[in-house]
């Protein structure tokens, strides 16, 4: 038996029998994706990993749609532009894999549930949240940033100022009993870290080309 299946096969074992500590999930991670992540993907992944690890710990934490949703749509935005392509499943799956969670059943509930909110009026939408809602939500980012994604589709939400959308955003958190407080920090910083990724992006495509040029 080979020392790479021992290690998994001893990770597996205790993944089964107690929590994995964050340094277990970064090595299970790191023997399940054993590729370069690119320099500008790095912050992201670990955070993530990090972030799932620590959830997974919380006794009042439940894998409901919303986390479901939140962390399919916010590892699609944050990932986008990562190459190579074909590498982005296999590291969704051993973030899921090395923190406890089981990558497929996620991305099948996120799917379902996208369709039920799907081309409905924030209106709707709420109906349908507080139809859902569970009163043992824990309120973790990942399930902030679900709430907000879901609502952000909202075809009637498009066109309104930013102090209107915020308005009803807040009003829904309130209305199903979570903390707006910290949904709107997590929201504010999701989209000034998409916003400072863009500008990441775009200004190492402007060297790549410069660089181009010279040679």
């Amino acid at each position: 038996m080979s020392q790479h299946t021992l290690t998994l096969l001893r990770f597996t074992y205790k993944k089964l029998k107690e929590k994995l500590t964050v340094s277990d999930s970064k090595k299970l991670f790191h023997e399940q994706f054993p590729y370069v992540i690119p320099g500008l993907y790095k912050k992201i992944v670990d955070e993530m990993l990090v972030e799932l690890n620590l959830l997974n710990h919380q006794n009042e934490f439940t894998q409901d749609y919303l986390f479901c949703v939140g962390l399919t749509e916010t590892f699609k935005e944050l990932t986008k532009g990562y190459k190579p392509e074909i590498h982005l499943d296999p590291l969704f799956n051993s973030l899921c894999n090395s923190t406890n969670f089981e990558a497929k059943k996620i991305k099948e509930i996120s799917q379902k549930s996208q369709m039920e909110f799907k081309d409905k009026s924030f209106k709707d939408i709420l109906e349908l949240l507080k139809e859902k809602s569970n009163s043992k939500h824990y309120p973790s980012r990942i399930l902030n940033l679900g709430i907000y994604i879901i609502i952000s589709n909202s075809q009637d939400l498009k066109g309104k100022s930013d102090s209107e959308t915020n308005k009803i955003i807040s009003d829904i958190f309130e209305q199903l009993n979570l903390p707006f407080n910290k949904a709107d920090k997590d929201i504010g910083i999701y989209k000034n870290t998409i916003s400072k990724m863009k500008q990441a992006k775009e200004l190492i495509e402007e060297l790549r080309l410069k660089d181009k040029t010279k040679k």
